[in-house]
């Protein structure tokens, strides 16, 4: 079976109807210069980019530099950069798929045995963005980090060497600065590079006069991206190949739903003119709204409800969406309790969470519970806890769905037994593994020892949980009727059951 680049040379090729192809003249320039050549970026920056240069708005192609020695750099150019993306969900409740070949990436570079190549892009006056999505653990400063590697160990590095070659090379003329497009997920994200950039700058004694350009001539640009990316569908890939007629080793899936929230300069917008063929990119002065909706709402309910659909007995967030009760329960504590606890604009809530309930349901992801539980106990007091502080404060009650999603986080921990760096666990249909930091799993495994099953046991165990400020930075007990009701909320689903707690907690 031939390639996907060699079948868009023959013109014979009978490509499947559903199937969008555009293949853009060579000659296009490549203006941006991108960090990772992985899924997520290929079905996100790559695909907008790919569907502005559609509508003759911006006329320019990616370059990619591989971050780490070894990736997907050899096959991306063995296919010319061109890939098939699958973008799969509900759309006004029914499922969709579109299909599209993507061919807005030129080539990628390694800079592991291509520095020369690398350094290069830095000379080309036309490449003025930089994306990147390195992981979470990218953004990070290595003192360790040498100016004479090629390259430099950290992807900041990478960037200080690739800036300051673009800073010699054009004699620190002021209109070569770039815009830099951060898409980890680490708060202030752009904040955070600029400020590791100018660490290196100190550690390698470059010149004051480098530095000040970085700052004044360069644009650092706080994101927030949000998309589920699924990637290569190893386990459909058979089928999908088939039904396309041509091979590809880079074939990406991911979700229809997409945003990217961009805290810069309006006038940026009119240069990366996304809004003008409707996809969902806001430009803003402040990304702290869109940031804490994220978190609460999307993030949140996850975190508020996989633990008491796992101990109910559920697998997977579909399976969860699907069911009579739990199905009600994530949307009556999203309704009920997460958006009347945060203080914003509610049609705007309203509108997201609707989005997330559809995307919850996406019957092309197998999204499963035991993989959200990972590391739960941070997650819960960054996505969770803030809803149930801002939710007392509002209204002088605690939000009881909420509280009892924490008491249902407690319960996936009780029985477990640490064992290296997980817990032996288990629920009434079978055991598991559950992730965590391992002081966490101690603290757990050690309050779930001294419990009796008696309701005064239980009101000890939510005492010594709430009043751990290693978890919560705070002595969460000191909120009025919080340990009471935890406590409660613990005895009920030890006495009664996970499935019985739940159902009477449903209008």
């Amino acid at each position: 079976m031939e390639k996907l680049n060699s079948v868009l040379v023959n013109g014979d090729f009978s490509f499947p109807k559903d199937l969008k192809v555009q293949k853009y003249p060579g000659n296009l320039p490549e203006r941006v210069i991108q960090f990772g050549e992985g899924n997520f970026l290929r079905a996100f920056a790559d695909w907008m980019i790919h569907l502005l240069n559609q509508q003759n708005l911006f006329n320019g192609r990616v370059v990619v530099a591989q971050p780490i020695k070894d990736g997907l750099a050899d096959m991306v150019n063995e296919q010319d950069g061109l890939y098939t993306l699958l973008l799969r969900g509900l759309r006004d409740g029914k499922p969709v798929e579109e299909k599209e070949v993507i061919s807005s990436i030129s080539r990628c570079i390694n800079p592991y045995t291509q520095w020369d190549a690398y350094l290069k892009c830095a000379e080309d006056p036309l490449i003025e963005y930089v994306i990147s999505n390195t992981t979470e653990a990218g953004i990070t400063f290595d003192k360790e980090d040498k100016f004479e590697n090629q390259p430099p160990t950290s992807y900041p590095g990478k960037l200080t060497s690739y800036l300051y070659h673009r800073f010699q090379y054009f004699k620190a003329d002021v209109s070569k600065g770039m815009v830099i497009l951060p898409c980890e997920l680490i708060d202030r994200n752009g904040d955070n590079l600029k400020k590791a950039i100018l660490q290196y700058i100190e550690l390698w004694n470059l010149p004051q006069e480098f530095s000040r350009w970085v700052v004044e001539n360069n644009y650092f640009l706080n994101t927030l991206v949000d998309r589920v990316v699924t990637g290569y569908p190893r386990d459909e890939i058979k089928d999908i190949i088939n039904s396309l007629g041509y091979a590809d080793s880079l074939v990406n899936t991911g979700e229809l739903f997409h945003l990217w929230v961009i805290e810069g300069p309006k006038e940026l917008s009119e240069r990366l003119p996304f809004h003008k063929i409707g996809l969902n990119v806001v430009w803003t002065e402040d990304m702290t709204p869109y940031r804490s909706r994220k978190v609460r709402i999307l993030n949140g309910a996850h975190t508020a409800s996989v633990p008491a659909a796992f101990l109910y007995g559920l697998d997977t967030v579909g399976e969860m969406m699907d069911h009579e009760v739990m199905g009600k329960y994530v949307r009556q504590i999203i309704q009920d309790e997460i958006i009347p606890s945060i203080d914003l604009d509610k049609s705007m809530l309203e509108e997201f969470a609707n989005a997330v309930v559809e995307r919850f349901q996406n019957p092309y992801i197998k999204h499963y519970l035991l993989s959200i539980l990972l590391n739960s106990a941070s997650k819960f007091k960054a996505r969770v806890l803030p809803s149930i502080i801002e939710y007392h404060k509002l209204n002088g009650t605690l939000p009881q769905k909420l509280v009892f999603s924490l008491a249902a986080l407690i319960a996936v921990y009780k029985d477990g037994k640490v064992d290296g760096s997980g817990m032996l666990a288990r629920r009434d249909k079978d055991e598991f593994i559950m992730k965590d930091d391992v002081w966490a799993l101690e603290f757990f495994a050690a309050i779930w020892s001294s419990f009796d099953g008696s309701k005064q046991s239980a009101q000890e165990v939510a005492k010594k949980v709430l009043q751990n400020a290693k978890l919560w930075d705070k002595d969460l007990s000191e909120i009025d009727g919080f340990v009471e009701c935890l406590g409660d909320y613990l005895y009920k689903i030890t006495d009664s059951g996970m499935q019985k707690t739940v159902a009477g907690l449903i209008n």
